[in-house]
């Protein structure tokens, strides 16, 4: 997997105001050719660094309000993080008809062997918000303990499944067993859901996958989330070892309610599991 990773393209090393960091803007190979990414690391003098690789959802990217905020908390903290844009979305290569929820573990799981061969990386943690809590979940549950320290899945969105079978992903509507030519246009959006999208969504093992996953996981909800509803944060916890559940009264998918309060909860709690206090 390491092969697969392409050397970095821009390198650039700033000091943030207010805040003793560093940040570097990457290009690391994906399924679908490179990926964006944003490396956020703290000043501190050490040799090596705990990191948390965080995973935007559908249509997102990586510089949602919510994502920069556990960025900055982390590295306040005195921890590491990278941010990176799927296939198809933001600043990455590739286009979204042709991503799915498989491709997108293989980018993260490129991102995972680019970190390994960091010499400064000390451990690697995962988090992720509504379909890259989907991402985060199942490639964690693959790679294991051994590999992912921690997992935060904030809104994951593993009604993505039962929404291709009913044929209605966010407004674009489908016949799953008889899908009408390569794609399906997105309501408002301009992009174009792929065949190979529902293909493969109607099949996925979302929660058998995530739950052979042992060390220490956070589900993060809002209960007023629209989108997901809350009783999938639930399911989630109900199968996984070591699994706290945070549901946020009144909150919505996106965590736009008080963004901040859900970012910090999700970055003490990796603070906490990653210090051991």
């Amino acid at each position: 997997m390491n092969k697969a990773i392409a050397s970095i393209a821009l390198s650039l090393a700033a000091i943030l105001t207010g805040n003793a960091q560093t940040k570097e803007i990457l290009s690391l190979k994906g399924s679908e050719g490179n990926l964006y990414a944003e490396l956020q690391k703290p000043v501190t003098g050490a040799e090596k660094l705990p990191l948390v690789i965080i995973c935007h959802g559908f249509t997102a990217n990586c510089n949602t309000e919510l994502l920069t905020d556990i960025a900055n908390d982390l590295q306040e903290q005195g921890i590491a993080s990278l941010r990176f844009d799927f296939n198809g979305h933001g600043k990455s290569e590739g286009e979204f008809q042709n991503m799915t929820v498989l491709n997108e573990i293989e980018d993260l799981k490129d991102v995972i062997s680019w970190a390994q061969s960091q010499p400064w990386v000390e451990n690697i943690s995962l988090l992720g918000h509504s379909q890259g809590g989907v991402v985060v979940s199942m490639t964690a549950g693959e790679l294991g303990d051994k590999v992912i320290k921690n997992v935060v899945l904030m809104a994951p969105a593993a009604v993505l499944r039962d929404d291709a079978i009913r044929g209605n992903t966010q407004g674009a509507q489908y016949d799953p067993w008889n899908f009408k030519g390569d794609y399906v246009e997105l309501p408002g959006r301009g992009l174009k859901l792929g065949r190979k999208y529902v293909e493969t969504a109607v099949n996925l093992p979302i929660y058998e996958t995530a739950w052979r996953y042992t060390g220490p996981v956070l589900v993060i909800q809002g209960t007023h989330d629209r989108i997901v509803p809350y009783t999938y944060a639930e399911r989630y916890q109900q199968g996984y070892k070591d699994c706290t559940l945070k549901l946020i009264p009144e909150e919505d998918h996106s965590f736009t309610k008080n963004t901040a309060e859900a970012a910090l909860y999700a970055s003490d709690w990796l603070s906490k599991q990653i210090n051991g206090h």
